[in-house]
C-alpha cells in the first residue's frame, strides 16, 4: 500500500475468510456492543475492493445482534460507485472513509491515493442514501498549515461529510 503511517506488510494477500462475518458477528453480540466499527486493510486485490465482504458483514451484524449500531470504515474503492453501492444497500448506520491529511500532502503520506477520490465516494454516498450520515478523519501535525486544514474542512462540507474526528498517529514500530 506504500502508506506512510501503516504497518502493513507486502505479499500476497489471502482470499477473504467466507465465515468471518458470522464470527464478527458472534463476537458484537458475545461482547454486547451498541455500536461497532467495521473496517480493513483496503483490498485492491479484490476486484469488488472488498465491498462484498464488508455487505456480508453488516448482515451478519444486523441478523445476530439487531439492535447494534454499525459504522463502517471503508476505502474509497478506487472510486466504483457500484462498490459503494453494494456496501450502502447492506444498511450501515454510519459510512466513514479517513481523508487522513490536506491535499498537499497526499503525495508524500500517501503517495497511492488520490485526494479527490475519497470526496467523490462520499459525494456519491449522498447522492444514493442521503440518509446515512457521513463521517472522515483528519492526521494532524504532519505539516500541515491552519489554513490547509480549514480548506480540507471545506471540502468534506461539499462532499456532505458532516463528522469528523481530528487526531494524531505515529507508526508503529516492529
Amino acid at each position: 500500500r506504500h502508506c506512510r503511517f501503516c504497518n502493513i506488510g507486502e505479499g500476497s494477500p489471502t482470499p477473504p475468510d467466507l465465515a468471518e462475518p458470522a464470527r464478527i458477528a458472534d463476537t458484537v453480540r458475545q461482547l454486547g456492543l451498541t455500536y461497532a466499527v467495521i473496517t480493513s486493510v483496503t483490498r485492491d486485490d479484490l476486484p469488488d475492493g472488498g465491498a462484498g465482504h464488508f455487505a456480508a458483514t453488516i448482515r451478519a451484524v444486523r441478523v445476530i445482534a439487531p439492535h447494534t449500531r454499525i459504522e463502517i470504515l471503508i476505502p474509497d474503492f478506487g472510486g466504483s460507485d457500484t462498490s459503494l453501492r453494494t456496501v450502502l444497500e447492506a444498511g450501515p448506520d454510519v459510512v466513514s472513509n479517513n481523508l487522513d491529511t490536506v491535499e498537499r500532502l497526499y503525495p508524500a503520506i500517501k503517495p497511492e491515493c488520490d485526494y479527490r477520490r475519497p470526496l467523490a465516494l462520499f459525494a456519491a454516498a449522498r447522492r444514493m442514501n442521503p440518509s446515512i450520515p457521513l463521517k472522515s478523519g483528519l492526521m494532524l501535525g504532519m505539516g500541515e498549515t491552519a489554513d490547509e486544514v480549514v480548506a480540507t474542512f471545506g471540502d468534506l462540507l461539499a462532499a456532505g461529510c458532516r463528522t469528523l474526528t481530528l487526531g494524531q498517529y505515529l507508526s508503529p514500530s516492529p
